[in-house]
Parts: C-alpha cells; sequence; structure tokens
C-alpha cells in the first residue's frame, strides 16, 4: 500500500497516510479540522512486507540471482 502525503491549505500541517490505490483521498484536516486537506506530489513512498523480495520470493530453480548462487557456480566453473 501507497504512503501518500497531504498538507492542509488552511493551516499547513502536513501528514502522511498509508492508503490503498484505489481509496478516496482525504480531505478533514486532523489538526485543524478544515475540510482543506490537498495529496501533495512526492517521491513514492511504500512498505515492503514479507518474508523476502523477488530474488527469493518470485524467481525459480536456477534463475535466483542470489550471492551465495553466484559464488558457489563460480567456483565449480573455475575447477
Amino acid at each position: 500500500m501507497p504512503i501518500y502525503e497531504y498538507q492542509c491549505g488552511d493551516c499547513q500541517h502536513e501528514l502522511e497516510a498509508l492508503q490503498k490505490m484505489a481509496d478516496a483521498p482525504l480531505t478533514d484536516c486532523p489538526e485543524c479540522g478544515g475540510t482543506n486537506l490537498v495529496k501533495k506530489v512526492s517521491a513514492a513512498g511504500f512498505r515492503l512486507s514479507g518474508s523476502g523480495w523477488y530474488e527469493t520470493d518470485f524467481k525459480s530453480g536456477n534463475k535466483k540471482n542470489l550471492a551465495s548462487n553466484s559464488s558457489s557456480s563460480d567456483s565449480s566453473n573455475s575447477a
């Protein structure tokens, strides 16, 4: 789920919100109670969760590009 940044147009309060992409944008400022909250354009923010990443979770067999695999295949090629 992406993390979005918002800024209130009334009090300039800034906040981050963890939301689904399909969720409607926030409009109410938790600081002043105004309804002038605007989503900012910023660098993408996201959170990785789970036990691994693409190399360990989704690739199969000899397609894995792990450091331990490359060092063992290098030593077998040099012999």
